[in-house]
């Protein structure tokens, strides 16, 4: 067990292309047939694989990276961006001959959140034959990213999804899912998300998405009656049922990305901590738990990977035993860091320098959460 991987991270991969649109309007880009000068565009990797694997990466963790590319320019730039940062990163990432590669164009007006314009690739077949469940065995977290963009893994309501943490949990591995918010007017977002969480969740011990994504996929009628503003609408009364809710399907570690408002935890009973053994954290201390701590001050340069860097936060936090509220904090602390550069990982800091941080008398920003 000493030469266990830290954190295998597994699912959606693919290029990210963030046009500088500091001085561009959301206005503006309604107004067909006009030339807007913009800033240079940042290119970088992006997905779950990408954002939570590279922040895990930066702060100091064993961290490997299980995802496919095509054999097109596309892949060659992923695996380029990847290899720069560590050679060893890629080496477990498949080239699919044939396929092209997954990208996204983001796209952040000035004081607006992001958009984006996505091509699936190679992520269109991912599924549970692209997991190498010897190399899981070997990992203390396995994380997957992104099923609502990984559109084979949940055909079928999740059969492969259903699958691919059946499989990993029987490994004795922790695991952990995350989602990403899909096309609220496309086929997944119409899915059968509670049969296919009624499914998947009794083989996922954390699981910690944004709210908008549980609204959407859980709560459909009130999505649609509460967008844009669902924050303005959030209660802790109604996250707290929609939490033991996903600890009735199954998970140990239930909670909420709530971006400007910060993060919620719900925890089960310390009997379910067994399944975390391999982290070998106090499970009286993390037992039936609930939290929510407020987001930290940022000077906001993009959101790109906010929610994946704040979930790469906790995860390293649950691996150094820390309290579920210093867990929180370093999840907020990871995710104001991100948000600072306009890319999905340039912002994240090293685990010394966060903690140095976080050590200092660092702001949080005025939102509450109303009960």
């Amino acid at each position: 067990m000493n030469d266990l991987i830290d954190i295998l991270v597994a699912g959606h991969l693919c290029l990210d292309l963030i046009p500088g649109m500091s001085h561009v309007s959301v206005e503006d880009m309604t107004t067909p047939g006009r030339l807007y000068t913009i800033d240079p565009i940042a290119v970088s990797t992006g997905g779950a694989v990408s954002n939570t694997g590279l922040a895990l990466h930066r702060l100091g963790v064993n961290v490997q990276l299980l995802a496919t590319v095509g054999d097109d320019l596309i892949g060659q730039m992923i695996l380029m961006y990847i290899r720069l940062r560590d050679p060893k990163l890629a080496e477990r990432i498949k080239i699919k001959s044939g396929q092209p590669s997954s990208s996204t164009i983001a796209l952040s007006p000035a004081n607006t959140d992001r958009t984006f314009l996505h091509c699936t690739g190679t992520n269109d077949s991912f599924g549970v034959d692209d997991i190498d469940f010897d190399l899981v065995r070997e990992a203390k977290i396995f994380h997957l990213g992104y099923p609502t963009l990984l559109p084979h893994v949940v055909e079928n309501d999740g059969e492969d999804l259903q699958a691919i943490f059946a499989k990993a949990k029987a490994t004795g591995v922790v695991t952990s899912l995350d989602m990403a918010q899909p096309d609220p007017n496309g086929k997944i977002a119409h899915l059968n998300w509670p049969l296919i969480f009624r499914r998947t969740l009794p083989s996922v011990d954390i699981f910690v998405p944004s709210i908008e994504e549980m609204v959407l996929t859980l709560r459909r009628e009130d999505y649609d009656r509460w967008m844009p503003n669902i924050l303005h609408h959030i209660t802790r009364e109604y996250l707290r049922e929609l939490a033991d809710e996903l600890l009735a399907m199954g998970v140990v570690i239930a909670g909420f990305k709530l971006g400007e408002m910060g993060m919620y935890l719900r925890t089960g009973k310390a009997e379910w901590f067994q399944r975390l053994a391999r982290l070998n954290i106090n499970a009286q201390e993390w037992a039936d738990q609930e939290l929510w701590i407020p987001a930290f001050q940022a000077n906001v340069k993009g959101t790109t990977g906010a929610g994946d860097s704040a979930y790469a936060g906790f995860l390293v936090a649950l691996l150094k035993k820390s309290s579920p509220l210093e867990a929180l904090r370093w999840a907020c602390a990871v995710g104001a860091c991100n948000v600072e550069a306009p890319d999905a990982t340039s912002g994240i800091k090293t685990w010394v320098e966060t903690e140095a941080r976080l050590a200092t008398d660092w702001a949080t920003r005025p939102e509450r959460l109303p009960d």
